[in-house]
């Protein structure tokens, strides 16, 4: 046999059996290859590129380089919570859109898309003001938090918009078995497009630039709208409905009557809420936590977003293996909220010890656990949404989640302002981490009714 035949083997044998090692490859399907469903995940990436900036790199420079106060920066990054309450009428209305092309759903994405892509654009010139360089210094410091605001806003109600019709299309691909698995996936490239962002961020900026952070923004603005191009290029078939043949569907609020009416749902979103919150709050502190106190680099700390999304990476991976075997979900979900705990613990403690390693290990198990977290309840929302209501379910999800993080993110700023005004620091910082503490045992209790009691053990009788 020759080199060369052997090498195609060896290749042949890779594709055919090899893929079945990768992550989430048994989410894939006949109708729904692997290629086609990573190449859909692309608006995830889009995502997950845009929180690396809101949560991460934006906040650190706002905060220490440019010396905004903590609590302006917290509501301008919490702005978003105005849209995500509406997260659920996105998804019904893409679940009963009737489209003259034949989509349902993409042109919820594809607008989304270009609300994005608005907020990205103009988010520069809003921080050239907020700095005070050049011929912006002379215009009034308001028109740079009005202008930051707006482009948090509109990015905001982009991300949230093109998310949530985004994994609608994606649960409308995939055969029903196969769903919670795609979803997963979904969320993992949410977190792989997180972390790849958080690094090169980090890369880019370790020389600090107000040009040189101008720049990373339009360069992100625009990749943000060629990943969400490609990842929609022929995805959603078309169907055209001739309108005289369109069946009356019902209202949002049936709909929505129908949703809270299964498997304690309001429980469910209550559960969602407080455990979103409780490893939310800390969102814009990790970062100035590490410059102000631990005085680490601007391309460090922003490396520390990158570990943040590692762990949530590990989680979701290991939830979905452990998941796919009929682990009960919200079980899973309870105990990513109790890793929780020792994390924030080991963040409290680096600033006592001076250990930037403490640091990070505290960073990647808030991640880790707000991994197992987040695909517990997802899971759980996915297996108890009603029939034909994919969009709905994911929205409420959705909906809970990002108004519980805005509002969390909002409060953890101002939280640690008001502490701060009236003693030195890290004890503003270590006053929002122990709150969180407090939350993720709260949050355990709540699910204590939602998890299904483990089977009796027989014991036979000598």
């Amino acid at each position: 046999m020759t080199k060369s035949s052997y090498s195609q083997r060896i290749l042949f044998s890779w594709l055919q059996r090899g893929t079945k090692f990768l992550p989430f490859s048994d989410a894939a399907s006949a109708d729904l290859p692997l290629s086609r469903l990573l190449r859909l995940s692309l608006f995830q990436v889009s995502v997950g590129m845009a929180l690396a900036l809101l949560i991460g790199t934006l906040n650190r420079v706002m905060i220490v380089e440019l010396h905004v106060p903590a609590s302006w920066v917290s509501v301008m990054v919490a702005m978003p919570i105005i849209v995500a309450p509406f997260r659920a009428l996105i998804g019904f209305s893409s679940d009963t859109h009737h489209s003259e092309l034949g989509w349902k759903r993409v042109p919820f994405i594809w607008r989304g898309t270009l609300v994005q892509f608005g907020g990205l654009a103009m988010m520069p010139f809003a921080l050239l003001v907020l700095s005070g360089q050049g011929h912006a210094a002379q215009a009034p410091l308001w028109i740079g938090h009005l202008g930051a605001g707006v482009a948090f806003l509109l990015v905001g109600a982009g991300l949230h918009t093109t998310q949530t019709a985004g994994l609608a299309l994606a649960t409308d691909l995939a055969p029903e078995e196969s769903r919670p698995k795609v979803v997963g996936l979904m969320y993992v490239m949410l977190l792989v497009g997180m972390m790849v962002s958080a690094v090169g961020f980090g890369a880019f900026l370790s020389d600090f630039s107000p040009g040189r952070l101008i720049q990373v923004l339009q360069a992100s603005a625009l990749l943000s709208l060629v990943l969400n191009v490609i990842a929609l290029w022929k995805q959603e078939s078309r169907v055209r409905v001739p309108l005289h043949q369109r069946q009356k569907s019902e209202t949002f609020q049936e709909s929505w009557t129908r949703f809270c009416h299964g498997g304690q749902a309001i429980r469910r979103l209550i559960a969602v809420g407080l455990g979103t919150m409780a490893f939310s709050m800390e969102d814009i502190l990790l970062e100035p936590y590490g410059g102000e106190i631990l005085h680490l680099s601007v391309g460090t700390t922003t490396a520390l977003t990158a570990t943040l999304a590692l762990g949530g990476l590990l989680g979701f991976s290991l939830a979905s293996n452990i998941l796919s075997k009929g682990f009960d979900p919200f079980r899973m979900a309870s105990i990513g909220a109790l890793c929780g705990i020792p994390a924030f613990l080991a963040v409290i403690l680096s600033a006592a010890v001076d250990s930037s390693a403490l640091f990070a290990l505290g960073i990647l198990f808030i991640g880790f656990g707000g991994g197992l977290f987040g695909h517990g309840t997802l899971t759980a929302t996915m297996n108890l949404a009603p029939p034909g209501q994919s969009g709905l379910a994911l929205g409420a999800w959705g909906a809970v989640q990002a108004t519980a993080a805005g509002l969390a993110i909002a409060a953890g700023g101002v939280i640690r302002d008001l502490i701060d005004t009236f003693y030195h620091a890290p004890l503003g910082y270590d006053f929002v981490y122990s709150i969180e503490i407090v939350m993720l045992a709260i949050t355990v209790i709540t699910m204590l009714p939602l998890m299904k009691k483990p089977p009796h053990v027989v014991r036979a009788s000598h």
